[in-house]
């Protein structure tokens, strides 16, 4: 018996509950990882931006694919799915935060760590992770004892109907939005010294990222001298004083405005916006902007900040003006990396054989 993530967010964490709660899915992208699953083995649900554990699902069947919309009117995303005994479901107001001190110490992913650090969000980082016993055996035993006799730990209404997506309707599709209140906007960093220094300190280590993959590298002109002092490119052609591109006036210059490029040729590869000293929403309106301007364009985008503002790039990314873009919904195109999870990958010592897909592994997307 083995035990894996089910990450939920607040809006599926209510579909789930108001279900027979006999069925759980997941997207077509993580078929793969689904199929390691097995009957008997478990899954540990989290629910996400209220960060908090709130049950654990038996699976008893293998994978299997049905599109008939389970928990939505259509469009349901959720295809890959299991049949699962709910072991244990916990109200909202039992759930149980990360951060309190019987999980937190227990976990061997957390324990000895600051909430601030950024290595223990990996595991949380996508559903169908596979965890160790240990921890898999800790969280069972203390969502079973919380729904016995547990500790309730209350939850603002309001600020959690805030958390919950919407759904509207595209012309092909079906997608999901949050619409932040005043209240969510935060003021951006002050643009202090230290912060210029770990912004172009984070360009730099992906422009070092990039090249040891074997791609040219691509800044804007006006942080070159700041982030060289980060970055000291191995090859003479590794960082392109021109982009190599056929487009417009206005595409070039949009493009030439993002933080990061990793290039293959004439071809843009991937694109990073480093939100550090600016508001969130910069950084994901010039990918927007790139994706207005060519729909057509292939290129996978990412925006790249501290874990603490993990949960407002994801909300950002699913404005409605962000989800009617004529390619595709942002938050189809556009994920997010934390500080911590770049460094991770930088350590690795076999970047240089690695291919770009391993991004994949480091990187979080809206669910």
């Amino acid at each position: 018996m083995a035990y894996f993530t089910d990450l939920f967010s607040p809006e599926t964490y209510d579909a789930f509950s108001r279900s027979d709660k006999t069925i759980t899915g997941f997207r077509m992208r993580q078929r793969g990882m689904a199929e390691r699953v097995q009957p008997g083995d478990k899954f540990v649900c989290y629910m996400t931006k209220l960060s908090r554990w709130i049950g654990v699902l038996e699976a008893t069947s293998e994978c299997f694919v049905d599109e008939t919309p389970l928990f939505y009117p259509s469009d349901d995303p959720f295809v890959v799915r299991f049949t699962v005994n709910p072991v244990v479901w916990l109200p909202k107001n039992l759930a149980i935060p990360i951060h309190d001190e019987r999980v937190w110490e227990r976990l061997t992913f957390t324990r000895g760590t600051k909430p601030s650090d950024p290595g223990w969000t990996g595991v949380l980082r996508r559903s169908l992770n596979l965890m160790r016993d240990e921890d898999g055996g800790v969280l069972e035993e203390l969502i079973l004892a919380q729904h016995s006799n547990g500790t309730e730990f209350p939850v603002d209404e309001e600020k959690f109907r805030r958390l919950v997506t919407q759904r509207i309707r595209r012309a092909d599709k079906t997608v999901t939005v949050t619409v932040p209140t005043n209240d969510d906007a935060d003021e951006p960093p002050p643009v202090v010294e230290e912060a210029i220094r770990e912004s172009a300190s984070i360009q730099g280590l992906l422009a070092s990222v990039g090249e040891k993959m074997g791609f040219n590298i691509w800044l804007p002109r006006s942080d070159r001298s700041t982030v060289l002092k980060e970055w000291h490119p191995q090859e003479d052609s590794s960082l392109i004083d021109v982009l190599p591109l056929n487009y417009d006036e206005t595409t070039l210059q949009t493009i030439e405005q993002i933080d990061v490029l990793w290039l293959k040729g004439r071809s843009i590869i991937r694109a990073f916006e480093v939100e550090h000293t600016t508001a969130v929403y910069s950084g994901i309106l010039r990918m927007a902007d790139l994706l207005a301007l060519q729909p057509n364009m292939d290129i996978r985008l990412h925006i790249v900040a501290p874990e603490s503002r993990r949960d407002k790039v994801l909300m950002e990314i699913q404005r409605p003006v962000f989800s009617l873009l004529d390619r595709a919904p942002l938050s189809e195109c556009c994920t997010f990396i934390s500080y911590g999870s770049l460094r991770e990958l930088a350590s690795s010592k076999h970047i240089a054989h690695l291919s770009d897909s391993v991004l994949e592994e480091f990187e979080e997307q809206v669910d």
